[in-house]
């Protein structure tokens, strides 16, 4: 019994080690800011762009600030994962290709789900506690992001 968990023990060991050597491609953009970055197109205060910085752009941008423990494979597949689809849903970076429609509808989705904190996910924040939004943060937030999208509601009426 104790040679078939040594043998098992071994080959688990072996496996970890060999899986670490995949990586996959960071989101890095080299820390370049392109004209299509929402902080850019939208005016967006300091106190809000920190906000936005700590809070969201790790998933929803081009550049994630990675962590030590976000090399460590299988955790790293799972970033990547996390950091794809969240991308597709929202993409602070390329917020100047969005129409003014899209930009709308992003912006309201965005308060509902500060509102319902859905955001930022509880699975992220246990590990980036600094992330996770006061009160104050979320009312600067929602304050900020209510008038953003009355400017583009009267834009597009």
């Amino acid at each position: 019994m104790k040679k078939g968990l040594k043998k098992i023990f071994i080959i688990s060991f072996i496996c970890f080690v060999l899986i670490q050597f995949y990586q996959p491609a960071q989101n890095t953009d080299n820390g370049q800011v392109s004209s299509t970055y929402f902080s850019i197109v939208d005016s967006v205060p300091l106190n809000i762009q920190n906000i936005l910085q700590n809070s969201c752009y790790d998933c929803h941008s081009n550049n994630t600030n990675y962590r030590w423990y976000d090399y460590i494979q299988p955790a790293r597949a799972l970033v990547e994962s996390h950091i794809k689809n969240a991308k597709k849903d929202l993409n602070f970076s390329e917020w100047g290709n969005y129409s003014s429609r899209k930009q709308q509808t992003k912006l309201d989705r965005i308060i509902k789900q500060i509102k319902q904190n859905e955001m930022p996910l509880k699975s992220y924040t246990i590990m980036h506690t600094s992330a996770k939004l006061s009160n104050a943060d979320k009312q600067q937030l929602l304050n900020w992001l209510n008038a953003e999208l009355n400017k583009q509601e009267k834009i597009n009426d």
